[in-house]
């Protein structure tokens, strides 16, 4: 829905953008899905030249500030834009925290295959999220995600 007015086409393209960046985080959460369906690799192909980019000290950070406070901050731009690069920058804050958190939890399991059930599930979860939100911007519409959705409207006004 597009409650803000409406958007148009380099709207709709930038606005889609900035789920990149959860994407190639989420990316460290498939690693036992790609070793268990090679296919899926074939995802990463066009990801190669972002994750080339993305490999250098410090370019998380970096794409993370940048985004904040060049788009989000900056009222010139269209709120479609603005709420889309912030949802995209809390996905990327949950995917750290399970980051954070997933590894602790797996050391205590003696059982490889829960710790390798909660990587494919955050992987998945990343991805139908990226997906969704993609398709939902691509469309013109905000993609609306529960928990994070509201806390984007907070932010972005």
């Amino acid at each position: 829905m597009t409650w803000r007015g409406s958007t148009t086409v380099p709207d709709r393209i930038f606005a889609s953008l900035p789920y990149l960046l959860p994407l190639v985080d989420g990316l460290a959460f498939g690693r036992f899905l790609f070793t268990q369906f090679p296919v899926l690799q074939l995802l990463l192909i066009p990801l190669a030249p972002l994750m080339q980019i993305y490999s250098l000290p410090f370019a998380s950070l970096i794409i993370f500030f940048a985004l904040y406070l060049g788009v989000v901050r900056n009222e010139n731009i269209s709120h479609f834009i603005r709420f889309n690069a912030m949802q995209a920058i809390l996905l990327d804050i949950v995917l750290m925290l399970c980051g954070l958190v997933l590894p602790i939890f797996s050391k205590g399991l003696q059982v490889a295959f829960i710790a390798e059930t909660l990587y494919n599930m955050v992987f998945l979860g990343a991805f139908a999220a990226f997906v969704y939100a993609v398709v939902q911007s691509l469309l013109g519409r905000y993609a609306e995600i529960p928990p994070l959705s509201d806390a984007v409207y907070m932010q972005v006004r």
